[in-house]
């Protein structure tokens, strides 16, 4: 094991995860509000920091990582403040009661077991302001008893419990804010995943469509060649059908597995504007990858809910990713819906250089490509014959037109092959 991934190990063990929430809400903690006059108690910046390292970075135990981190806030402090010249004694007596609120957090989430609100707002928060009033209310009192203080009067207390109410939301607001971006983020990645995967699949299922025709000729030439007593000929037509045969086995089982992860959807309809936003997002990228300038503009007539959303992604990424690659350095593309009582058309435009008239008829075939690498080799041209099997699947049609600038593409699909009828 080389001295990287041993450091790599390091890095994501407990151990490290425990000393990092520590030392970061210890040194948090020194951001602070001092609400009493008698500047004994604080509200500091580390209760809401240990708070949202617990949410986004669980530790494997609750119990020791509150224990650590409520123990290293207090050394930090009392060192900090021993430094400074304040009495050993006095420093304990002011910073150890902090303990109390940190491990009482800590033990609280651990019975609670926080993993299974995480999900749920309203009761987290409500749990969360529960544990820091416990905590804070426990941290004040044994502070007061040890210097023979008075406890908290009610308005004091109030201040307590609305700062504690402060607190637990806003950290839950910001975890939730963080948790939803990360959850897009995922769905947006499992549902790309899932259209290529939809496409594939559907090529797949016609490629087999034309093994099983190769199967059926194979095994005709055999019995033709049986017949005519050509002994050799025919064995090797014989080997050649049951070749092709275990070929498609294969594929029937690849098929199956892309099929399954192809209708794995995270949600069971999608807005068609929102299929928009993710198809330009994506082909953003696409464009500063190949180091293109490349503007997507985006234009939609009508919206409603689909429950197509795998599909209509594949046959839009692909049209659209096609527009970026066929523009030079910079360029235009325009994706647009629109739709009356019978069809929902999809338009994308751009601004490259465009297809030659004489290719009209093929662009749209297995094979078909304009585009070659530095050493000229082709690119495979599956992209169109794939959006043209998705269309046809969907009953719907698909054109190119030339433009003096550019191509067009409009797809035209059936409004009920698509729309998702809302459940009243």
């Amino acid at each position: 094991m080389n001295s990287k991934s041993t450091w790599r190990q390091i890095l994501h063990s407990e151990a490290a995860r425990i000393a990092v929430i520590a030392i970061i809400t210890a040194l948090t903690g020194e951001l602070k509000v001092l609400p009493f006059a008698d500047e004994t108690f604080r509200f500091a910046l580390g209760g809401i920091v240990f708070f949202l390292l617990i949410l986004i970075y669980p530790p494997a135990s609750m119990l020791r990582t509150g224990f650590i981190t409520a123990v290293t806030v207090v050394l930090f402090r009392v060192a900090e403040e021993t430094w400074l010249g304040v009495a050993l004694i006095d420093s304990l007596q002011m910073h150890v009661p902090v303990f109390l609120f940190y491990f009482i957090v800590a033990v609280g989430w651990h019975f609670a077991d926080l993993e299974k609100y995480k999900s749920l707002p309203l009761q987290l928060g409500a749990l969360a302001l529960l544990f820091e009033v416990i905590g804070n209310t426990s941290e004040h009192a044994l502070r007061n008893w040890w210097m023979d203080d008075s406890l908290l009067n009610m308005k004091e207390w109030g201040i307590l419990v609305g700062v504690a109410l402060l607190r637990s939301f806003f950290t839950v607001g910001l975890y939730s804010s963080v948790a939803l971006s990360k959850e897009k983020q995922r769905m947006e990645e499992m549902l790309g995943v899932g259209a290529e995967l939809y496409a594939e699949a559907l090529y797949l299922q016609k490629s087999m469509n034309h093994i099983e025709q190769i199967t059926a000729s194979s095994h005709d030439l055999y019995r033709k060649l049986k017949k005519e007593d050509k002994r050799e000929l025919s064995t090797q037509a014989l080997q050649i059908a049951q070749e092709i045969h275990e070929v498609k086995k294969d594929s029937q089982r690849i098929l199956a597995g892309l099929s399954k992860w192809a209708s794995r959807q995270e949600v069971a309809a999608f807005y068609l504007s929102d299929l928009l936003e993710l198809v330009v997002s994506a082909n953003e990228k696409y464009s500063e990858l190949i180091g293109k300038d490349c503007v997507i503009e985006k234009s939609i007539a009508t919206d409603f809910q689909t429950d197509q959303h795998v599909p209509l992604l594949a046959v839009l990424n692909n049209l659209t990713s096609n527009a970026v690659e066929a523009t030079e350095r910079k360029g235009i593309v325009k994706i647009s819906v629109d739709s009356d009582a019978e069809w929902v058309c999809f338009y994308v435009q751009d601004t490259g250089r465009g297809v030659p008239a004489e290719h009209e008829e093929v662009i749209f075939e297995p094979g078909y490509t304009t585009k070659f690498n530095e050493q000229g080799v082709a690119a495979t041209g599956i992209g169109l014959s794939h959006v043209t099997a998705i269309v046809d699947a969907m009953q719907g049609e698909i054109q190119m037109q030339r433009l003096d600038v550019g191509t067009l593409f409009e797809v035209k699909i059936p409004m009920q092959s698509i729309k998702k009828e809302i459940q009243v």
